[in-house]
């Protein structure tokens, strides 16, 4: 008896010894390409995994076979010839055991990140009951990253690839699915769209380490970032909840201290989280990096609101961020369309935020959502993303697609002084300038003393003059130059012109 005891259990612990190498043997994915997911067209389209290194690997889709091996370090990655939006059905993997992919698709595949803002569910927008039952469009595409912060680059997302339907929209980003909708109805061609984006965030924490160590100024902070984390308890989750106990027992102390009339006792001193999600470089590397090298055709980014908070140099990190995940993605310069800031009467620094995000137009490939007239003026979420998503359509087909459209309102250009009146050109006037409201507002001006005082202003063809009686000598204008501004001025194709400024002077 005792004998068949060790015999079972012998052959118990080979089956498992078989098992678990097997298991390191088989060629696995992660999770972005997986059932439902959506390439992109006309680019060699990568597909990767893991396998035991020095495993042959070899994919099978739409006639095309490709075969690799894995590396020393048990990855491998192959690329598809160029495919077009008529293809679609099954990929297989094959390595020691084989996968099949199902119900795949290709066409037009677009990242949306940002913070909450871009985060914000389609359930949470205008209209949403309607647009949420008429979201019927099987060959749109959804894929939700799931939130992680990390110290390290992670090769590994949650989520999981969905056909849109009224179940499956409701919990997406509105603006990222308004834009997909109507670039998909436009194009006639499917669409994919990747949502990373988390409510709240800085843009340092989008950002890879290398750029920021890069700068002295910005390796400061990200060093600070370290030395804070290094310090972070290990069980974070038991470290809360014991300072969460501490919290309560010094409150009860601290009362009784001031009904006495007394010095309060220290309070205690809250654990830090490690999964923080301002964390500098955090999320690019839970929430980004992973989704390397998968074929993009650009990316849609909004944010910026967190930042109006630690403004400085805002221009400088976007486009560091801009000229980082190109670098990364190595797909060259690849569009990216970004949302200026809308109206919103609390935040005075959203100002300077809206002036670096204009800046940030000389990066090649970019073009910017003017939503200055379509934000809530108290609410830093509104709530009308059908807005947002049409104007980054417009700005997708002007510049990505090549369509023949006016795709932005109004940008400044250039001023000439004659007098006591500053002419400003734009570019973007489509078929004219025109202004809504029975006054063109919004406008002051400055001689050399800096002071700006309110000033008139009118359509000139393509420019605009403006003038003050206060000010003789001109030298400086602004545009739209508040927190709230009232937007007065569009083209003919009913875009607004974005705030503008025609001085370099430092901001406060």
């Amino acid at each position: 008896m005792e004998n068949r005891v060790k015999s079972v259990a012998l052959a118990c612990a080979l089956v498992a010894t078989s098992m678990a190498t097997r298991a390191q043997a088989d060629v696995k994915l992660p999770a972005i390409i997986s059932d439902n997911m959506l390439l992109q067209q006309g680019v060699d389209a990568p597909i990767w995994g893991t396998a035991k290194a020095g495993e042959k690997v070899t994919v099978f889709f739409a006639g095309q076979r490709k075969t690799t091996q894995a590396d020393k370090d048990n990855k491998w990655l192959i690329r598809l010839d160029a495919l077009d939006a008529k293809t679609q059905g099954e990929m297989t993997v094959e390595g020691e055991n084989k996968l099949t992919i199902k119900n795949v698709l290709v066409g037009e595949v677009w990242l949306a990140s940002g913070q909450s803002n871009m985060a914000m569910q389609v359930q949470q927008a205008d209209n949403a009951k309607t647009e949420i039952e008429s979201a019927n469009f099987p060959k749109i595409r959804l894929f939700t990253v799931a939130q992680k912060v990390a110290a390290q680059p992670q090769t590994e997302v949650s989520g999981q690839w969905v056909e849109c339907s009224p179940q499956t929209v409701k919990s997406f980003s509105a603006a990222a699915f308004f834009f997909g909708r109507e670039l998909h109805q436009t194009l006639n061609v499917p669409v994919g769209l990747i949502n990373s984006s988390v409510g709240g965030t800085w843009i340092q924490a989008w950002i890879s380490r290398e750029p920021q160590s890069s700068n002295a100024d910005f390796k400061k902070a990200l060093t600070w970032w370290d030395e804070t984390f290094a310090k972070a308890p290990v069980d974070y989750p038991a470290a809360k909840q014991r300072y969460d106990g501490d919290l309560a027992a010094w409150q009860i102390e601290a009362d009784k201290a001031k009904a006495a009339d007394l010095p309060s006792p220290a309070k205690p001193v809250a654990p830090q989280n490690p999964e923080a999600p301002n964390r500098h470089t955090g999320l690019f590397n839970g929430m980004i990096s992973p989704l390397m090298p998968y074929g993009i055709k650009g990316v849609l980014w909004y944010q910026g609101e967190a930042n109006a908070f630690k403004n400085p140099r805002y221009d400088e990190w976007l486009q560091l961020l801009i000229n980082d995940w190109r670098t990364r993605w190595g797909e060259g310069n690849f569009p990216f369309l970004f949302v200026q800031l809308p109206n919103f009467k609390q935040f005075p620094n959203f100002v300077d935020i809206r002036d670096a995000q204009f800046k940030t137009l000389k990066l090649p490939n970019t073009a910017m959502a003017v939503t200055i007239d379509s934000g809530n003026p108290d609410d830093i979420h509104p709530r009308n993303k059908q807005v947002v998503g049409h104007r980054l359509v417009l700005a997708a087909l002007g510049t990505v697609y090549s369509h023949q459209i006016e795709y932005s309102g109004p940008l400044y250009q250039s001023v000439k002084i004659e007098g006591n009146k500053a002419i400003v050109n734009f570019t973007h006037t489509g078929s004219g300038l025109q202004m809504k409201g029975e006054a063109l507002s919004g406008f002051s001006i400055a001689g050399a003393d800096k002071n700006f005082v309110p000033a008139q202003a009118r359509i000139e063809g393509s420019s605009v003059v403006v003038w003050s009686e206060q000010i003789t000598s001109p030298v400086a204008v602004r545009y739209a130059w508040e927190a709230n501004p009232q937007a007065s001025l569009f083209n003919k194709e009913m875009l607004p012109a974005s705030p503008f400024r025609t001085d370099d002077w430092p901001l406060t």
